[in-house]
């Protein structure tokens, strides 16, 4: 029986020196696994090297890696270093663990509740995002339904889409005032706004706008009540940029009722810059049309070298190829692990009871407007707020003269934001309260 290249490197020796990257960081990340040193805050902050002389406050915008993950990189750095063809060859045609790419499925499988065929893997939320829009087989007459919520990319991913497929895409608001939204009243709006033509319905699951937290599973049950009506062609598909909320909530996507979940994991779960998961069952990937080439697939190249159809697409087949930064890809199960080690109902808890913190303060300020929800089961970790008299690039400006880090959201109406996460304490929360009581 005669056998490809890439599986003649696959089973060579070079197997076994190739997979120590991936032996070394599976050992690292059960090593990590000590309850008692993640169940320290001071320790888990202490893992981040961050510089010390400033308050972090914006790291939902691009995370700082933990130092299992740091380490996960470094390795993976290292041994394409020292030999780049052997070890990619190997990465990429191994089996089990040693397939790095299907590694690195699994782990955020596991993370998700999920399997590891249900997983792709992007670069980031912008690329998921586009990659399921494109990818799905609109048609004029066909409309895509979003929110006046969502960010620029998601827009854009679906303005581009409909235009080249020549589908519609209408945009919703789903609440008037952020900081006195409702479950009833982001649903009433979602239903009433559901049309005969709609075929996608597109949400944001926090807001980075206003720190709005919508209630996934209660707009998905608006949308599964729509689809009892249709028949399986005209059933509306929900995708849901869930990068806000993966990470710092204990709900699972599997659980939150969407038929696609996209998320950068380079911010709230701390994996390495530059990569990101899109979630779907096999069946709705089923539905979708792959954009880019994929590496991390078999049957798209067999089919390529026998003339033949790949078949119904798969999760895999929708991961872009191409080369790129291995080593960040490789490292993303260190942060799965990470984040495991510590649990994610602790994680939640721990960045719901900093953003309280954060919120009754700001609430408290005279001169200062709070716009996200102060219940924590309709807000997370991003808490907006505008100070009267002051707009909001000065606001940033004179906290990161007292070494806050806040950040302005980039939306048409823009407001100052801080977002505690695990590499703040209370202490922490409470200085950058009194930097912003002391621009009253």
């Amino acid at each position: 029986m005669s056998i490809t290249r890439r599986e003649f490197l696959a089973r060579s020796a070079w197997s076994t020196v190739a997979g120590t990257a991936a032996t070394a960081s599976m050992s690292d990340t059960a090593t990590a696994g000590d309850g008692a040193r993640f169940s320290d805050w001071s320790w888990v902050r202490g893992q981040f090297d961050v510089a010390p002389d400033y308050l972090h406050l914006s790291q939902f915008f691009l995370v700082s890696h933990p130092r299992p993950v740091r380490e996960a990189v470094e390795r993976h750095r290292r041994a394409l270093d020292a030999n780049p063809f052997l070890t990619v060859e190997h990465a990429l045609s191994g089996q089990g663990e040693a397939n790095l790419a299907l590694r690195a499925r699994r782990a955020a499988a596991e993370y998700v509740g999920g399997d590891a065929d249900e997983i792709a893997l992007v670069d980031n939320t912008t690329t998921g995002l586009a990659l399921i829009y494109n990818g799905l087989m609109l048609k004029p007459g066909d409309e895509v339904l979003t929110t006046t919520h969502d960010h620029f990319v998601h827009h854009e991913s679906i303005r581009l889409a409909a235009q080249k497929l020549g589908a519609s895409w209408r945009r919703v608001a789903l609440y008037e005032k952020a900081a006195a939204v409702t479950v009833e009243e982001v649903t009433a709006r979602l239903r009433a706004a559901i049309s005969a033509g709609t075929r996608v319905v597109g949400l944001t699951w926090v807001h980075s706008s206003t720190g709005v937290k919508l209630p996934i599973r209660d707009l998905a049950n608006v949308v599964a009540d729509a689809n009892r009506e249709r028949d399986p062609a005209q059933r509306i598909l929900l995708v849901v940029d869930g990068v806000h909320g993966f990470g710092n909530q204990d709900a699972s996507p599997v659980d939150l009722g969407c038929d696609f979940f996209v998320a950068g994991t380079h911010k709230w779960i701390f994996a390495p810059r530059g990569t990101g998961i899109v979630w779907a069952r096999a069946a709705n990937w089923a539905r979708i049309r792959p954009t880019v080439p994929s590496f991390s697939a078999g049957a798209p190249r067999k089919a390529w070298e026998n003339d033949a159809d790949p078949g119904p697409t798969q999760a895999s087949f929708v991961s872009p190829g191409g080369f790129k930064a291995y080593e960040h890809q490789w490292a993303m199960p260190e942060a799965f692990g990470f984040h495991r080690s510590i649990g994610r109902q602790r994680i939640a808890d721990r960045v719901a009871a900093l953003s309280t913190q954060c919120k009754e303060g700001l609430a408290a300020m005279p001169h200062v407007t709070l716009h996200t929800p102060r219940a924590a089961s309709l807000s997370a970790g991003i808490n907006c707020f505008e100070v009267a008299g002051m707009d909001v690039h000065t606001v940033v400006r004179r906290l990161l003269e007292k070494k806050v880090i806040a950040s302005s959201s980039p939306y048409k109406v823009s407001y100052v934001r801080l977002a505690p996460s695990l590499l703040n304490d209370e202490q922490q929360v409470e200085q950058a309260l009194r930097a912003v009581r002391a621009l009253a």
